[in-house]
C-alpha cells in the first residue's frame, strides 16, 4: 500500500511539474536590484488601489493578462487604502518602511497588524483586505497571476469614482 501511495504522489508530482512546464505562461530571465527597482516608472494598472498616495510600477508581465506578474507598489507616509479584493491570488514582501495591514470587509484598528521590512503576507482571491502606512514611506513588491483588478467593498471608497 505505502508504495501505491508512494507512486500516485511521484505521478501526480510529475504531470503536474509537466503541465507547468509546458503549459503555462513562461518567465523570462530577469533581475533588478532594489535601487534599480526604485528608479522605476510609475505604470499604474490593474491590481492597485487608485490611491494618491500610491505609486504602482509593475515591473514584469501584465496584471490585465493572463499570466505571472510582479508589481511594487510605493507607498507614501500616511496613506490609508480602504477595504477592497482583487481577483487572483497574491503574495507580498515589504521590502522598506512598515506596512499596516488586516483583512476584512471593514477596516478595524485592532485588526492592523505592523509589518516591518521582510515580512510576506497574502492576498487571497477575493478576500477583502485594507492597509496603510503612517510615519514612512513603505515599498511592497506584489506577485500574481492575471487577469487582477481591484473591488472597493463600499463604492464611496473608490478613489475612481470620486469625482476631482
Amino acid at each position: 500500500m505505502h508504495a501505491l501511495i508512494k507512486g500516485c504522489f511521484i505521478s501526480t508530482f510529475l504531470v503536474a511539474t509537466s503541465y507547468a512546464a509546458d503549459e503555462g505562461p513562461k518567465l523570462p530571465s530577469y533581475s533588478k536590484t532594489l535601487p534599480e527597482l526604485l528608479a522605476g516608472k510609475e505604470t499604474g494598472g490593474p491590481g492597485g488601489s487608485e490611491n494618491s498616495k500610491v505609486q504602482v510600477v509593475t515591473i514584469l508581465g501584465n496584471p490585465a493578462a493572463p499570466g505571472p506578474y510582479a508589481q511594487l507598489l510605493k507607498v507614501k507616509q500616511g496613506a490609508r487604502i480602504a477595504p477592497h479584493h482583487h481577483a487572483g491570488d497574491r503574495v507580498a514582501t515589504v521590502l522598506s518602511g512598515t506596512w499596516y495591514f488586516g483583512y476584512g470587509a471593514e477596516r478595524s484598528e485592532k485588526e492592523l497588524r505592523a509589518l516591518p521590512r521582510g515580512s510576506v503576507y497574502t492576498e487571497p482571491s477575493n478576500a477583502a483586505h485594507y492597509a496603510e502606512t503612517h510615519g514612512e514611506p513603505v515599498v511592497i513588491l506584489i506577485t500574481g497571476t492575471g487577469p487582477t483588478d481591484t473591488v472597493y467593498e463600499n463604492t464611496a471608497d473608490d478613489p475612481r469614482t470620486v469625482k476631482k
